[in-house]
């Protein structure tokens, strides 16, 4: 089974941008402020699920969960375009959360 790591995913979202560049615009900091409130709406879908469907129903339901998956990619997707509008490397990434981790170990 092959990893679905961030830089993979970077890499796929940068293949999509260009795809689709004279529709979506080119990734830079200005666009970061859209991908981020776009993120933001599918993050909310996301939550639309869990209120209108339930737990139970993302556990037990496949078509239900396959929504909500699909939902948590979109926001990955987002969440990608940001990272890359502001230049942010997935080792960037990953040393801050490392970071942010051991912050939180201690911190209750």
């Amino acid at each position: 089974m092959e990893s679905l790591d961030f830089f993979s995913m970077q890499e796929m979202q940068k293949e999509l941008r260009e795809q689709y560049r004279s529709l979506w615009g080119d990734l830079t900091p200005q666009a970061g402020r859209s991908q981020l409130l776009w993120m933001m709406i599918e993050a909310g879908e996301a939550a639309d699920v869990i209120k209108k469907q339930g737990d139970a129903s993302i556990m037990e339901d496949a078509p239900v969960r396959a929504h909500f998956v699909e939902e948590l990619c979109d926001v990955l997707m987002y969440f990608n375009d940001v990272m890359l509008c502001y230049s942010i490397s997935p080792e960037e990434l990953r040393q801050a959360y490392l970071e942010k981790h051991n912050r939180n170990k201690k911190r209750w």
